[in-house]
């Protein structure tokens, strides 16, 4: 594992920890100590990948970022991106979030129950202000898909509350659709 380090317009690419203090010795400004050279080695040898900023001063930081990059071109050019052999929790978010997204717009002509979680705008009768109150929907309608469904809600609930209402996204946790079957 590489290092990319950075403090304003002076960056280089290292292959181990002692070149990186050495670098950072090099720029006065950072003024290097035992404990940023501690955790220097010590981020080095974790199995932690993102970047890692280090305070100089009030706004001002050095950044360090892990690279499989062999030269300053392949990780300028990210080349050399880090493969991912096991699957993180990151990913696995992302995975399904993919598997959501798809299901939404999977077209299956039926009947959907779709439950939506949105922020209606209410008069408060004794001030005469109006509020956000959380409020839970739940209608059964035909669809095509469940994006479908989701929009037939949205549409019937934006003709009949405030307008200043927020619905939220049809892939977010606050809307959840089941397929109950094809209509006849």
């Amino acid at each position: 594992m590489n290092l990319y380090i950075r403090y304003f317009d002076k960056e280089t690419l290292v292959y181990n920890a002692d070149e990186a203090i050495d670098f950072l010795c090099s720029i006065p400004e950072v003024g290097m100590n035992p404990q940023i050279e501690a955790d220097v080695r010590e981020y080095v040898e974790s199995d932690v990948y993102y970047p890692k900023r280090y305070k100089v001063r009030p706004r001002v930081y050095f950044i360090i970022i892990k690279t499989e990059a062999s030269t300053m071109l392949d990780f300028k050019q990210k080349k050399a991106l880090r493969s991912n052999t096991a699957p993180t929790q990151g990913n696995d978010r992302k995975a399904a979030a993919n598997v959501v997204a798809s299901r939404l717009t999977e077209e299956r002509r039926g009947w959907y129950e779709g439950a939506l979680d949105f922020k209606r705008v209410v008069m408060i009768a004794a001030t005469g202000k109006h509020e956000y109150r959380d409020t839970h929907f739940v209608a059964r309608c035909k669809a095509l898909s469940g994006l479908d469904c989701y929009n037939r809600i949205v549409e019937h609930l934006r003709e009949r509350v405030d307008g200043r209402s927020q619905f939220p996204s049809a892939k977010g946790k606050n809307f959840k659709f089941k397929y109950l079957g094809m209509w006849k």
